[in-house]
């Protein structure tokens, strides 16, 4: 798009395009409440072929993926949160119980073959979400002025998914294990899990694409699912989703679970010109 065009304009190009629109004062409003960008050129190329739209395509179809997609995005998000907070107590809980409540982020705590410069950095941006956090956060305020630090239960809960993940990764291998012992897998895979979650939990906080979800950072998968055949090197959605439900008890695993089919099968209504199929092969499902 070279100019600005209105919102009239843009559905009028769609239809010029041979977009189906049922229902013009509907797309307007959904367009002008979402934006073009989101809705169509964000979901628009899985309704094409050599450039051009499938035959019988509509406006409804490609805005049905849009809504699947923020749908999938709202569940992730809702249970990646819930990995996060369980992933924080038990970090928080195993450095209080071996190194205390106070030096804890000394040098001699975190794995001799970890590199220094990533452990160096990892400290200060603790410290330094520490210092942002003064005089907003009352518990850091309170252990700051009390006792002159931040005990790992309370530091915790200011640090992002991102900064727990790369916590974890540069613990001693005896205490990744004595943690991920908790969800009776290696330390290994749950390293693994948690820089994939941070890339789709970033990907979804910024309402960015995440059924097409994939990732160059490498998953023991067939410690997973030992006959799943489609991983060509990188970590899709469907994988994903797998491994996330290892780190979620029965209960929450079984919701997410049916959340997601649930969404699954309502766009599988919706579409037209194309088969659920064809996303489903995207996400990385397996045929059968």
């Amino acid at each position: 798009m070279k100019e600005y065009k209105s919102n009239e304009d843009l559905i009028n190009y769609l239809i010029s395009k041979g977009v189906i629109i049922e229902n013009k004062k509907d797309a307007l409003s959904k367009i002008e409440k979402y934006t073009y960008y989101a809705i169509v050129n964000t979901y628009k190329e899985v309704f094409k072929g050599d450039g051009k739209y499938f035959e019988g395509v509509t406006f409804n179809e490609i805005y049905s993926l849009y809504n699947f997609d923020k749908n999938l995005r709202a569940i992730f998000l809702k249970y990646a949160l819930e990995i996060e907070v369980v992933v924080k107590s038990l970090i928080a809980n195993t450095i209080s119980k071996k190194y205390g409540i106070e030096n804890y982020l000394d040098r001699q705590n975190f794995d001799i073959n970890a590199d220094t410069d990533s452990v160096k950095r990892l400290v200060h941006n603790i410290e330094e979400e520490l210092n942002k956090n003064y005089g907003k956060h009352p518990a850091i305020t309170h252990y700051q002025n009390v006792y002159g630090y931040v005990p790992p239960f309370v530091l915790v809960k200011v640090l992002t998914l991102g900064e727990i993940s790369r916590f974890y990764g540069l613990l001693k291998q005896e205490d990744r294990q004595a943690i991920s012992k908790y969800f009776k897998i290696s330390d290994k895979l749950l390293k693994q899990i948690l820089v994939n979650l941070t890339l789709a939990r970033n990907i979804s906080a910024h309402s960015d694409r995440l059924y097409t979800f994939h990732s160059k950072f490498f998953i023991s998968y067939k410690l997973v699912d030992k006959v799943y055949n489609k991983h060509n090197g990188s970590t899709n959605f469907y994988m994903l989703v797998n491994c996330m439900k290892l780190l979620l008890d029965k209960k929450h695993s079984k919701k997410f679970q049916k959340q997601i089919y649930k969404e699954i099968t309502k766009l599988s209504k919706k579409l037209k010109s194309i088969s659920i199929r064809g996303i489903l092969d995207i996400m990385g499902y397996p045929s059968e």
